[in-house]
């Protein structure tokens, strides 16, 4: 960021009001675009919605048929009730209905020619899509962007599609669900842990400002690595320090990874044994390296509540592992 000079301090702080005047303004506009969406739908008239990049969609009613490719934003559209006639291709395990819905690839490799045939009313996807949306946009569907960085960001997700999909007594409960199992335990360990993404040969530490690092936080553990500078491609994310890390000490480094888990855990194990320092750590010492699952942990949805359980019953095993 660029310094500024003493003479300009006066209009900096002018712009700085200004744009906490806007701010407040957009607050108050977004507030009254939540209620003039909760009053459209119950009354079934247009709805306006605004998605997570701040665009605005109009829908003539309830919309009658979604895909996604977001596996957590899959689970919340179904638990919604929606005609979810689109999902995302899951390696994981899935369940038989979820099996039924046609594939459509994910967010790096779409399968135009599915999401054509779908011609699903609306597709949603992350902010990363943008570079395909004029493709699908030409087939008719409607493009809705989507983030979800933190529980709360969940939350609010589920709340918002609720109202779209004319099932906020459903989207209420689910909520109410995840902030009581947050209050279960909210002080339950302050064990100093690390969570790892990894991919065969890239490995970067989760940052508070990640869902993962949020889910932590949430589950009462404290990320050694919330300090550290994020990386320029992934902001969520820092690149991993030998030296900080070492630092620190974590009792436990937890693996996500989106694919070939086995894989990517022997590789970080080799990169571990490679460097002498890592070997001192209580983690490594304690056979504390955990690879975390990915049906719970890749983009979870409502399944944040058990991600939030197994990473609890994670952090008590590595303390009951330090004593």
């Amino acid at each position: 960021m660029k310094k500024f000079k003493f003479l300009l301090v006066g209009a900096l702080a002018l712009s700085l009001a200004a744009c906490g005047e806007e701010s407040k303004q957009a607050e108050t506009d977004s507030s009254k675009d939540k209620v003039e969406m909760e009053q459209q739908v119950e009354s079934g008239e247009a709805v306006t919605f605004i998605d997570d990049l701040g665009n605005k969609l109009e829908f003539e009613a309830t919309p009658r048929s979604v895909a996604t490719l977001n596996p957590g934003m899959m689970d919340i559209l179904l638990a919604l009730g929606a005609n979810v006639t689109g999902r995302p291709t899951i390696t994981t395990e899935m369940k038989e209905d979820v099996k039924a819905i046609q594939e459509i690839g994910n967010p790096h490799e779409p399968s135009f020619e599915q999401i054509a045939a779908l011609n699903a009313e609306i597709l949603i996807v992350p902010p990363s899509f943008q570079q395909f949306a004029t493709t699908v946009e030409a087939t008719g569907t409607k493009i809705v962007y989507l983030n979800m960085n933190s529980v709360d960001d969940i939350k609010k997700t589920i709340t918002q599609y609720g109202e779209l999909f004319n099932n906020t007594a459903k989207a209420n409960e689910l909520v109410a669900q995840i902030d009581e199992k947050i209050a279960q335990g909210a002080t339950e360990s302050t064990l100093d842990a690390l969570i790892v993404y990894g991919a065969p040969g890239t490995y970067l530490a989760a940052l508070d400002n990640s869902l993962y690092g949020d889910i932590l936080k949430k589950a009462g553990g404290k990320n050694i690595a919330a300090d550290l500078p994020a990386t320029e491609k992934f902001p969520s994310y820092a690149t991993l320090s030998v030296e900080k890390i070492v630092e620190r000490n974590p009792k436990v480094i937890m693996l996500i990874t989106h694919a070939n888990p086995a894989t990517v855990k022997e590789g970080f194990e080799k990169q571990l044994k490679e460097n002498a320092a890592w070997k001192n750590l209580d983690a490594v010492k304690n056979n504390q390296i955990i690879i975390l699952p990915a049906e719970l942990f890749d983009n979870p949805g409502t399944q944040v509540v058990e991600a939030i359980d197994y990473m609890r019953e994670v952090l008590k095993t590595a303390e009951e592992a330090v004593k």
